[in-house]
């Protein structure tokens, strides 16, 4: 190998150089916060990385890195919900049990929630919010409707298409 790397370091390097201040700032705008903003970008080059072949090909760079980073914000988001959906189980454990629950049944939560988000992977967002609010939170279908802003023979509809993306997912 070259002094001067190969190729594809050649490209990631011009890649970083010509466009991480612009990502940056993009993320700093968007998510409000310059801490929020340098971990996205970091895990932006990271993730393009990760997947060497990534840079093929890309023509707009700028629109690949925002693909990218939004797509790791949606990960994120659904991180999240199961971390609330979690302690909101959590909560209500301790609640009913009268003091915190052993490990063994916070495992078991753990693990509930972990494969209920490996079922929902690659769910489009509004079926997966539907799922979560009707199932998780037990919310009704008239209240789904208002909170997504569709109608609730909608709501039926994305509560349908994500029991069969669950059932194909486990088949999988």
């Amino acid at each position: 190998m070259s002094a001067a790397g190969s190729p594809w370091q050649q490209q990631m390097h011009t890649l970083y150089d010509e466009h991480h201040g612009w990502l940056f700032g993009w993320l700093r705008r968007k998510l409000g916060s310059p801490e929020n903003a340098a971990d996205l970008a970091q895990d932006t080059f990271v993730r393009i990385i990760a997947s060497r072949d990534a840079l093929l090909g890309v023509r707009e760079p700028r629109a690949f890195l925002v693909t990218t980073a939004q797509r790791l914000l949606i990960d994120q988001a659904r991180r999240q919900a199961i971390e609330v959906a979690y302690l909101r189980e959590l909560s209500m454990a301790v609640e009913q049990l009268g003091g915190a629950p052993s490990p063994e049944h916070l495992l078991d939560t753990l693990q509930a929630l972990t494969q209920i988000e490996r079922a929902l992977d690659g769910l489009p967002a509004k079926p997966r919010q539907a799922f979560l609010l009707h199932y998780l939170d037990g919310e009704t279908h008239g209240f789904i409707a208002e909170q997504l802003g569709v109608s609730t023979r909608m709501i039926q509809k994305y509560l349908v298409q994500a029991l069969l993306h669950c059932h194909r997912q486990r088949g999988a």
